[in-house]
């Protein structure tokens, strides 16, 4: 809301900076068409007031305040702040078990499906609800199928999009499950 507030008020402090000098100016132009009008006041209390001649000011961006706080700098994305350490044990799958570092924007770390797992955060974070649920736990007190999907563990640690991350999962139940699938292929696929 304050960024759509400092936005908007861009736009007319621009305007006024062109309409101000232009509209104290005198036509140079052809002798017919004489001076053009003052929207200085001629008369009364306001006559001694002068408008400022020449361009207002624009403002300064104020990084912290537009952006909600979180500081991002000119030119830096959010898929740039997203750095993550996946630790994964018991899948049972060759490979997938260990501990990986995972960099979006560019892509890069140990991550053995690096590019993949960037997409699928990118893709989660297009969405407001997937900002919001990708690494979220499972409230205590849902109710969940009571299928063991395996021993398969991992924790995750790190930034998203600029927010800090820190959540486990596991596949105890049918909503660990779920989760679990949610996140591939940041964490390995053990269906």
């Amino acid at each position: 809301m304050l960024r759509r507030l400092a936005l908007s008020a861009v736009v007319p402090l621009a305007v006024l900076a062109a309409a101000v000098p232009a509209s104290t100016a005198t036509a140079s132009g052809s002798a017919s068409s004489g001076p053009v009008p003052s929207v200085a006041p001629t008369s009364g209390p306001f006559a001694a007031a002068r408008p400022a001649l020449g361009p207002l000011p624009m403002p300064l961006p104020l990084p912290g305040f537009l952006d909600d706080g979180e500081g991002t700098g000119a030119g830096e994305t959010d898929e740039a702040r997203t750095r993550l350490t996946v630790s994964v044990e018991n899948t049972g799958v060759p490979g997938a078990d260990g501990t990986f570092e995972l960099e979006c924007g560019p892509t890069g770390g140990t991550h053995p499906e690096r590019q993949a797992a960037c997409d699928r955060l990118a893709e989660a974070g297009a969405t407001r609800a997937g900002r919001q649920e990708l690494f979220r736990e499972t409230p205590e007190g849902t109710m969940c199928t009571m299928i063991h999907g395996g021993d398969a563990t991992a924790r995750i640690v790190g930034t998203w999009e600029g927010r800090a991350v820190d959540t486990t999962a596991s596949r105890r139940d049918g909503c660990e499950i779920a989760r679990w699938n949610s996140l591939v292929p940041v964490l390995p696929d053990v269906r």
